[in-house]
């Protein structure tokens, strides 16, 4: 399984963190955040490449870091077909993968290493629910154009 990564320049220690924490635990991991610190990067550009390769199924599933996780999970969600919740424990990962089949979560870097290690497993590990009304309801999300 392949699962993306982005964040912006004050994540970039925790994506090291994070993409070896994948790796040891058997995940194939894609880098879409910036290569050199750069404090006048912009965060959506890298929430929307990480988007792009989830809404094409180039990724399975997206990990995006920053300070609070809620700037790149607003751009991440900009891309039809992403469906990105900002999670702060086990269970909210858990349920937006049974509730919403969440394909991106969105992190703080403020949480600790053990804390956002055990959130991401929690959502890579958690299946969609089998229940119609979940999938009504997402459907429902996926269709609508704004209008």
């Amino acid at each position: 399984m392949k699962i993306g990564i982005a964040n912006d320049h004050r994540g970039m220690e925790f994506n090291e963190k994070i993409t070896n924490f994948l790796k040891n635990i058997g995940y194939d991991v894609v880098n879409y955040g910036p290569k050199v610190l750069d404090p006048l990067d912009d965060y959506p550009d890298f929430a929307f490449a990480l988007g792009k390769a989830v809404a094409k199924n180039d990724i399975d599933f997206g990990v995006l870091v920053c300070r609070t996780g809620i700037g790149m999970s607003i751009a991440c969600n900009k891309i039809k077909g992403v469906r990105c919740a900002k999670v702060s424990s086990k269970e909210e990962a858990r349920l937006t993968r049974v509730d919403n089949n969440a394909n991106v979560i969105a992190l703080s870097y403020e949480l600790s290493d053990s804390r956002l290690f055990a959130i991401i497993e929690t959502f890579l590990k958690t299946k969609y629910s089998p229940n119609p009304r979940h999938h009504r309801r997402v459907a429902k999300i996926d269709e609508y154009n704004g209008d």
